[in-house]
Parts: C-alpha cells; sequence; structure tokens
C-alpha cells in the first residue's frame, strides 16, 4: 500500500496517509475539517533485501573472459618452478 500526501487549502497542514491504491481520496483535513488536495509525491525508494548485487552479477563477458588461463601445465604435475616464490 502507498503512502499518500496531502495539504490543506486553508490551514496548510501537511500530513500523510497509508492507504490502498482503490481507497478514496481523503477530502477532509483532520485539524481544521476544510478541503485538502493530494500532492504529487516522490513516491518510495527501492529497497534492496538481502546480499545485495554486484557489478558483475549482469555484465557482458568481455573477450578476456573465454580465454584459457595461460599457466604452466607442469603446476598440475607438482612442479614448482614455474610458481613464484
Amino acid at each position: 500500500m502507498p503512502t499518500y500526501e496531502y495539504e490543506c487549502t486553508h490551514c496548510g497542514h501537511n500530513f500523510e496517509v497509508f492507504q490502498k491504491i482503490t481507497a478514496a481520496t481523503l477530502d477532509k483535513c483532520p485539524k481544521c475539517n476544510r478541503k485538502v488536495r493530494r500532492l504529487i509525491g516522490s513516491g518510495s525508494g527501492i529497497i534492496f533485501k538481502g546480499t545485495g548485487f554486484y557489478a558483475t552479477d549482469y555484465r557482458k563477458k568481455s573477450p578476456s573472459d573465454n580465454k584459457p588461463n595461460k599457466t604452466c601445465p607442469k603446476i598440475q604435475e607438482g612442479c614448482k618452478t614455474c610458481q613464484p616464490q
């Protein structure tokens, strides 16, 4: 349910009301019982829940991502000559 912002045309009182979208708009100020108008609100912010989003989640694969890792095949056999110490 969205939050709607109202302003009294007589006393200038600003207030917010949590209403269903299908609910009728308010027409009376809670302070002075005069006419109110619904303001165009800024809406609500987006709330991300969970661990988050990362730049790597939706990026396109670059050509360098498809290249095989160029390491010495002897490293897999246990050779330590090529490895940095």
